[in-house]
This record gives structure tokens, C-alpha cells and sequence, in this order.
């Protein structure tokens, strides 16, 4: 099942369009896309007798603009550092020995199609795999960690490289915040429908041109090993956010460095769970 957000309400994508859960329930669902995740089981239950002759809106690539962010409201949303062995060593860092774990705030996410904001000389972009969780816990052991994931989709976590590394130390959290620096989507895709998080091609595209090009496998700490290891302090819920880190390939990553510049688009597409494509603009 792939379910978004389709002009600010839950939508079931299909392969000819769109599918309003609100309405084609009959409003035994809200039209909140976290509703929607927070009942997912209920809700892929529900689809899964429903589908058939249930209500098609038209939907298509001249249709994308209208998806938001595949989560409105996270209470949480972290994001991993340095956690492929490839982008530690372009950016000069030792390999961290647990996961390096800071916050990417809310009021960043938008939608897969947004345009980006250029917020100094050095913005930069980062290809990433999301996961959203689905079960509250704490705790968590590896072997059962991918329990609670409910969804994966893509995500580019854009960073202002001058702002995070203007003091000592580096501020990740500040900088990577930035309106519109979260795109995540363009839908989400159901667990049940990924064998393996650590088995993704990822790709990211400067107007055309491939910057990152690597596989989710190469992830120093592994989805179950990222989810095991913060619900050891945080606990987790339902909506939570993953940013999982960036493979090599950056603009600071570069030879010589290749930060954005306005006018650029930054396509990020990851096996199985599609495409987003984001363009660079002046500060909004």
C-alpha cells in the first residue's frame, strides 16, 4: 500500500490516480495523513477489502506539485550523521562508534516537488532513506526493531555546510532546519511491500548530473541497528521521523567542492519507493 498527502488530506495511491480514505471510508477515517498512520494497521486492513471498484481521482506527474509532506505533525523527527563509511571519509571524520544522532525540527519538512531555499554559499544536499514509525516503544531489540517501522519513503535533507560548521562544535540541528530543507515523499510505502531497508539503490541527481550513487546496504548502523539504539533513550511513536544519513557523493563531498546554486534541481530517488525532485530558490 502507498498512501500520502494529496492537498492536505490522506490519499491511497493506485496505479491510474488517487483514492480519498476520508471519503471512500465513510469517514470511518480522518482525512489526516497522521491519523492515517497512527491506524495503519486498521487502515491497510480496511484497503485491502475496499479496493476494489472504490473511487479514482485522476492523479499524474502534472498532478505531483499537489503532494505535501508525508507527515504533518512528527513529535519527533531524528536524523543520523556520518553513517556511511564513504561520506565519513570524503568529509574527513573518524567512523563514529555508536550512531551519531541529532534532530532535524519540524517546521522544516515539506512537501517531494517543494522548492528549496539556497540559505548561503555553501547549501548543500543529502540523499537519504526515511522511516516512519508505526508502534510506540521503547527499548527496542534489534531482531524486533523493524516491527515498528510502518513506511519508508525518500528524503533530502538539505544543510547549510556554512552555518554547520561556523562554531565549534558543529551545529547539525540548526542547520539542517531551514524552511523547506525536510522534503520527504513523494508517498509512503507499507513495510510489507520493502523486503530488505538495507538493500535500497539511493541516487541523487544535480540537473542530471549523479552526485550519490550507493545502496542502503553500505549504511554503517543499519535501520534495526538505528531504531534499537535510540528507543534505548527516546521513546518512540507513531509519526516519528528517521532521516538514516547520506551516502558520499555531496557537494562538499566534491573535487572541487559543488554546492547548489538557484535555478539547480535536486532529483533524490531510492529503489522501490520513487522519486522527488526539488528546486533551488532564493531564500523564502
Amino acid at each position: 500500500m502507498r498512501i500520502g498527502n494529496r492537498q492536505g488530506r490522506a490519499v491511497i495511491l493506485v496505479e491510474n490516480g488517487t483514492i480519498d480514505v476520508e471519503t471512500t471510508s465513510k469517514d470511518r477515517f480522518s482525512s489526516s495523513i497522521d491519523e492515517a498512520i497512527s491506524h495503519l494497521d486498521e487502515v491497510r486492513s480496511w484497503w485491502q477489502s475496499a479496493a476494489v471498484g472504490a473511487p479514482v481521482d485522476a492523479f499524474d506527474e502534472s498532478m505531483f506539485h499537489e503532494l505535501g509532506p508525508v507527515v504533518d505533525n512528527p513529535s519527533q523527527v531524528f536524523a543520523i550523521g556520518l553513517n556511511y563509511h564513504a561520506h565519513a571519509n570524503e568529509m574527513g571524520l573518524n567512523l563514529p562508534e555508536v550512531p551519531m544522532v541529532f534532530g532535524k525540527f519540524a517546521s522544516c519538512l515539506t512537501g517531494p516537488f517543494a522548492r528549496v531555499p539556497r540559505v548561503s554559499e555553501m547549501t548543500d544536499c543529502e540523499a537519504e532513506l526515511v522511516i516512519v514509525i508505526g508502534r510506540r516503544g521503547r527499548d527496542i531489540s534489534v531482531d524486533d526493531a523493524l516491527d515498528y517501522v510502518a513506511e519508508y519513503c525518500v528524503g533530502q535533507d538539505m544543510s547549510d555546510r556554512e552555518l554547520q560548521m561556523r562554531g565549534s562544535p558543529a551545529q547539525f540541528s540548526m542547520s539542517k532546519s531551514f524552511r523547506h530543507s525536510g522534503p520527504v515523499g513523494p508517498w509512503l510505502t507499507s513495510s510489507d511491500e520493502v523486503v530488505d531497508p538495507n538493500d535500497l539503490d539511493i541516487i541523487c541527481k544535480v540537473n542530471g548530473q549523479v552526485f550519490q550513487d550507493s545502496n542502503t546496504s553500505n549504511m554503517i548502523f543499519s535501520v534495526r541497528d538505528i531504531i534499537a539504539y535510540v528507543s534505548t533513550v527516546c521513546e518512540l511513536r507513531p509519526g516519528d521521523i528517521f532521516f538514516t544519513g547520506s551516502p558520499d557523493g555531496t557537494g562538499k563531498g566534491q573535487s572541487p567542492p559543488r554546492f547548489l546554486q538557484l535555478g539547480d534541481v535536486v532529483s533524490t530517488t531510492i529503489e522501490r519507493l520513487g522519486t522527488i525532485s526539488n528546486e533551488v530558490v532564493a531564500p523564502m
